[in-house]
């Protein structure tokens, strides 16, 4: 803090360092943080046009900007019940569980877990780390399960400590979380991405007729 600041001056640069406007810096001090925020196109980015032509559904929303995970596992899990639920399974069924970390700008900006039902993912692309052109979508379409409606569900908290630590987060940063299921034509359920964005680091569009 600036040596000799008012409690106003305070209480106004831990507002922006709050909203992720500005930083501080051990030692240095407060700085206006140069991140521009990614806005999230969350109906365009899941057009089939978008995945189903080959392209990544992320790179609807980064224009020119290098969106890279820099982090990827794979493996076979028994979902939360939650999970399982969703997915319309046992409990003790298990999953082709997918997880990313992403970078935007040399920044960590969002955590992401998928769930598959294992018999639907078992020997496919969607069990290596690289899933190929279009990703998972494209490969679920491939297996005669393509996705044509998706349900996302929005809501905020304050992050973990090991979210903390993921996404770099600056003291009182809030993290969104959005979960995502995929559904066939006929209605099933053939996955569930549970999403953790740094707050200050996307805006969320939602663009769509009356």
């Amino acid at each position: 803090m600036t040596p000799g600041a008012t409690c106003c001056e305070c209480w106004a640069i831990g507002v922006l360092r709050d909203e992720g406007i500005a930083e501080a810096r051990k030692g240095a001090g407060v700085f206006v943080r140069a991140f521009r925020p990614l806005r999230r196109r969350g109906i365009q980015r899941l057009a089939r046009g978008q995945w189903g032509n080959g392209r990544s559904i992320s790179s609807a929303d980064i224009e020119s900007r290098a969106l890279e995970v820099d982090q990827v596992s794979v493996s076979e899990e028994t979902a939360p019940a939650s999970i399982s639920a969703v997915l319309d399974l046992a409990a003790d069924d298990v999953t082709c569980v997918r997880r990313r970390r992403f970078i935007l700008d040399n920044k960590p900006v969002l955590l992401s877990t998928s769930y598959l039902p294992l018999p639907l993912a078992a020997g496919s692309a969607i069990t290596q780390e690289d899933t190929g052109p279009g990703g998972t979508y494209a490969r679920l379409a491939e297996l005669g399960c393509e996705p044509v409606r998706f349900r996302e569900e929005i809501r905020s908290r304050m992050p973990s400590p090991d979210e903390l630590t993921q996404l770099s987060l600056a003291p009182g940063t809030p993290v969104i979380l959005i979960c995502r299921t995929a559904f066939t034509d006929e209605g099933r359920p053939v996955e569930v991405n549970e999403m953790t964005l740094d707050a200050a680091s996307y805006v969320l569009e939602y663009d769509f007729d009356a």
